[in-house]
């Protein structure tokens, strides 16, 4: 039976040594590019005719616009509008890539986690430099809840600095975790078609219903990392 891990694991498809540093092109550098590449003929190619009455091109690409919009809306308000451009992007990347990701000899770049967690720490970061360009020193107040009585808030605000801290941790982990074990799921199973022979029915229909909930969980996933997304940004511009 072929190893289920071994689809997860980084190969180097063009060497390259730039003084001592190892910058080969590898298969999860290719496929990422293939998925920033993928978006933009997505984008353009759906917006080209720019027709009054869309076609099913341009009603995806609209659709796609519309759906982050409208979770930048309701989640963040009207403040939001201004980050449309980082949440859009960051939604397309992570849900063309796991879509891509199950396609037979493809490669999922959102399995691994140094790859959720530079998307997660980017999101860390960007929405901790908001929250400070926007409010100065009023940011640490976050750290106190209202209405605590003073006797607890020594055990309060480590406690609030810890769960703040671990956002890119929770982010990139349920990302990795998901990705990581369904397409690991589906290798088991896939394993076990030709040994069994005839009675290897019943992994294949399993396998057959398993890359149709791969397709949800891929939509779900990159639903989820844009939604806490926008949640975060909302504590970040109101601190609350």
């Amino acid at each position: 039976m072929a190893d289920p891990i071994a689809q997860f694991k980084i190969k180097p498809l063009v060497e390259i040594s730039l003084g001592g540093v190892d910058a080969s092109i590898t298969n999860a550098s290719a496929f990422m590019v293939l998925t920033v590449v993928s978006i933009t003929a997505f984008l353009v190619m759906g917006m080209r005719g720019r027709a009054l009455v869309p076609g099913r091109w341009q009603s995806m690409a609209e659709l796609s616009y519309e759906f982050v919009a409208g979770l930048l809306r309701d989640n963040v308000g009207s403040e939001g509008r201004k980050y449309f451009p980082f949440v859009f992007s960051l939604f397309m990347f992570i849900l063309f890539a796991n879509m891509i990701g199950l396609l037979p000899y493809s490669f999922t770049v959102t399995s691994h986690i140094i790859v959720t967690f530079a998307l997660a720490m980017t999101v860390f970061i960007i929405i901790t430099l908001v929250a400070i360009a926007r409010h100065g020193v009023k940011f640490f107040s976050y750290f106190v809840p209202d209405g605590v009585p003073m006797a607890v808030m020594p055990l309060m605000v480590p406690i609030e600095i810890i769960s703040y801290l671990s956002r890119p941790v929770s982010l990139s982990v349920r990302l990795f975790a998901n990705m990581m074990a369904g397409h690991t799921m589906m290798k088991v199973f896939a394993g076990f078609i030709v040994p069994l022979g005839f009675a290897g029915i019943l992994p294949l229909g399993i396998d057959v219903l398993m890359v149709g909930f791969e397709f949800l969980v891929a939509f779900l996933q990159a639903y989820v990392f844009t939604v806490l997304t926008c949640l975060y940004l909302h504590d970040a511009i109101h601190l609350h």
